[in-house]
């Protein structure tokens, strides 16, 4: 069985909206659209690129999805060329005939578990919301989360009000860059134990 890897670049504060670009995501008035490039090096950038090649399919939320089928379709390049390479799907209820090309709609995050029967590794990028569901189905398999030296104190954050509880275990060695950038890849680990502190 293949494994769902989320990808996801927070800030400090946990606010996942709009690294790429000032017009990627303003809905709610963001202001911080484009934040992840002047904390990013060419060491994160190839560690990004490095995960990149490592999916056999693309997974993505509707509204990553029409960030990203507006943009790489029209790129070349290492990335763009696996974008426009591996089968990509949308979860999506109301998109019937996606545009770009290689793209699959899915109904629901169960739906989406199931590409693990079909695929060896699967890739999301952003998409929290779609993350928060897979999540409530225990359908995602890694968390990995690209931490950036930067507060917004705005815009969507990845866990809020309704979050499964849950523990997590690190799965491969935190790993950090130059301009402070840290990755960490986790993996559920079960239900969240309480004990104690010694001499509490």
């Amino acid at each position: 069985m293949g494994i769902i890897v989320a990808n996801l670049f927070l800030t400090l504060d946990g606010v996942y909206q709009g690294p790429g670009g000032s017009e990627e995501d303003t809905e709610g008035g963001f202001a911080f659209g484009g934040w992840q490039a002047p904390v990013s090096d060419e060491e994160a950038e190839a560690a990004i690129e490095a995960e990149v090649s490592h999916m056999d399919a693309l997974l993505l939320g509707r509204k990553t999805y029409d960030i990203f089928a507006g943009y790489w379709p029209h790129q070349s390049g290492d990335i763009g060329g696996i974008l426009n390479r591996v089968p990509k799907f949308v979860v999506s209820s109301s998109l019937a005939d996606p545009a770009w090309a290689g793209t699959s709609v899915l109904p629901d995050a169960t739906a989406a578990g199931s590409l693990r029967d079909r695929y060896g590794q699967v890739h999301m990028f952003g998409s929290g919301v779609l993350i928060r569901s897979l999540l409530a189905a225990n359908v995602l398999d890694r968390l990995h989360l690209w931490l950036y030296p930067v507060v917004l104190g705005q815009g969507k954050r990845l866990f809020g009000a309704g979050t499964v509880p849950a523990s997590y275990r690190l799965a491969e060695p935190a790993r950090s860059f130059p301009k402070g950038a840290v990755s960490l890849v986790y993996e559920r680990a079960g239900d969240v134990e309480t004990q104690n502190m010694p001499g509490t």
